[in-house]
This record gives C-alpha cells, structure tokens and sequence, in this order.
C-alpha cells in the first residue's frame, strides 16, 4: 500500500517538476533579479547602493507616468474593442456554427499566428501607408484627389494591436460559451425575453469567465506590446515599452529600465484586480471555467 502511494507521489512530482521549473527558471527568478536591480543606484563607476532613486525619477518626471497612463488607456481600449468584436464571433463558433465549419473558422482565426508581430506590422504598412493598397484604392475610385496616409497615429496602432490579440479573445469565450445548454437560451425565449434581454441576463452572465480572462491577456498582451505601436505609431506612439527599451539600449541605464519593467508590471496587476473587484469574479473561478 505504501509503495503505490510513493508510487503515485513520484509521478505527481515527475508531472509538475517542468512546468515547476518553467515558472521559477523563466519568471519567478528573472523577476526577483528585476526587482532587485531596479533599487539599484549608480553613485560612482561600478559603485552602486540601494534606493528608490529610479522609482522617484519615474515619478518626477511627467512624461514617464503620462505615458504608462496612456499605454493603460489605449490598451483598454483596444481591449473592448477585441470583445466588441470577438464576442459574436465566439457565439457563431460555439452555438450556431456546425461541427465542420468549427474547425475552418478557428483555423481562421489562427492564421494571424502563423507569422511573427514583425510580418503582421509590416502587413498593416503595406495597406495603410501614403503609397498603400488602402490609399491607391481611394485614388482609384476618385474618393481623393491625393494620397492618404493612414500611419503613424493611435487609430492605426489601434487597428494593428486589436488584429493581433483578438485571438487570445475569441478562444477563452468559445471555450466558455461551448459549455453552456442550449436549453437556458430557449428558456429565456420561452418566458418572454427578447433577444437583448437574453443576452443581457443569460449569456454574458454565463460567459463572464470567459470575458474576464479574455479581457485580462488581451490587456496583458496589449499593454506589453512593443513592435506594434513602434512600427505603426511612428515617433507619435508614446508606448511605455518604448521607454523601457530606452533605458536599456539607448540609455545604458538597466536599474532604469528594470524599474520602468516592475512599474509597468504592478500598474497592469493593479487594472486587472480593479477589473476583477467590478465584475466579482476572482481570479481562481475565471481560470477555472475559461
């Protein structure tokens, strides 16, 4: 009896020991490193004590804050806007769309991953810039008299950054819309509701889940994005993981940049709980029915 239960301990052990070492080689240790460079404070060459100096310049310095508020606002709004969008195509997929058909529209859906943020910007510039499909269109038709250029501003970041995580949406919605009876619906209908109020009382209510873990990689991955705001954006991007990569590369300054990392880590951590605290869900019951 005892050996079956060392027996079963060790493949317990021998099951989580990868994912265990993943979680403290890959992101509890790099953080921890993180964490401790960023109360670094270079007082001479390779002479360093440690302070809050780097968290006060963030702090004194308006354009540090102004632009992690503005990340945080853009990336909510891209946020909603990937649930405006994903939500009926979750629904389609999971309730209306047939067995078959499931499969060709997620393959769909996955085509954006196949190729790297890199290619995908790249693809939004082929359309949007002054000498862009979009733009010739226009010239063509003869809606303009001169080309448009449709880059270097917050509504073609906007754009790139929705088209790149609205995936991370649709998937958890389907997954969580997929386990709802059918039944509930027609209830709905049967006692009198009209298609609002069946949507507002029985499925979102359902779906919450899935719309709280959806919404928070999506604003996770949104907030942390760097190549999409910087190729789409322009100058005029004003991400705050562009002024992350100038404290490393272009400043020198790592215990910067290791404090710019953490703060924009506790600031998405404090959105997400804020987001958690309104919907009353919790963390556990999201990850569990998502």
């Amino acid at each position: 009896m005892m050996q079956n239960k060392d027996i079963k301990r060790l493949s317990l052990i021998l099951l989580f020991a990868p994912f265990a070492l993943w979680i403290i080689l890959l992101i509890l240790l790099p953080h921890i490193g993180m964490v401790i460079l960023s109360l670094k404070e270079k007082v001479a060459p390779r002479v360093y004590q440690y302070s809050f100096a780097n968290y006060l310049e963030f702090i004194n310095e308006p354009i540090y804050w102004n632009t992690l508020l503005r990340t945080g606002s853009m990336s909510l709004l891209v946020t909603a806007l990937a649930l405006i969008i994903g939500f009926p195509i979750a629904y389609y997929i999971a309730k209306i769309a047939g067995p078959r058909s499931r499969g060709g529209l997620f393959l769909l859906c996955l085509i954006p991953l196949w190729v790297s943020d890199l290619i995908r910007a790249f693809g939004w510039i082929l359309l949007l810039r002054e000498t862009g499909v979009i733009s010739n269109f226009l010239l063509w038709t003869g809606l303009v008299g001169a080309p448009v250029e449709f880059l270097y501003n917050d509504v073609a970041v906007i754009i790139g950054l929705t088209y790149t995580v609205i995936l991370f949406m649709i998937v958890p919605l389907v997954s969580t819309l997929d386990g709802m009876d059918n039944s509930m619906i027609e209830a709905g209908y049967n006692l009198g509701g009209n298609g609002f109020t069946v949507l507002r009382r029985i499925i979102i209510p359902y779906a919450m889940p899935g719309i709280v873990a959806g919404c928070i990689v999506t604003f996770m991955l949104t907030a942390g994005s760097y190549l999409t705001p910087i190729l789409l954006g322009g100058k005029n991007s004003s991400w705050f993981t562009e002024q992350i990569y100038n404290q490393f590369i272009t400043r020198f300054n790592w215990e910067g940049g290791a404090a710019f990392g953490m703060l924009l880590l506790l600031f998405t951590s404090f959105v997400i709980w804020l987001g958690l605290k309104l919907s009353g869900q919790t963390l556990a019951n999201t990850v569990a029915k998502s």
